[in-house]
């Protein structure tokens, strides 16, 4: 605020390094929140394909214990 005061050359520019330093903050936190949102998207189809992957380990898991239910064949010659 005191560069705005002062009139010389150089609180002008340290005016200008002051505004520029806050477009570059503000662009720096709209690019923050886009990334942010593609961030949340991938999150929500990685979530939805390991959901699909669990959902077919867990009816496998099922299958096989069912199966390990079953009486089993022997296994050798028959005479």
């Amino acid at each position: 605020m005191l560069a705005g005061l002062l009139n010389s050359q150089k609180a002008v520019d340290v005016n200008i390094q002051i505004v520029r330093a806050f477009v570059a903050l503000r662009q720096f936190a709209i690019g923050y929140a886009e990334l942010k949102q593609q961030l949340d998207n991938f999150m929500i189809v990685t979530d939805t394909q390991f959901n699909e992957v669990y959902q077919a380990l867990t009816e496998l898991a099922e299958r096989r214990r069912l199966e390990d239910k079953l009486p089993k064949r022997k296994i050798g010659f028959v005479n």
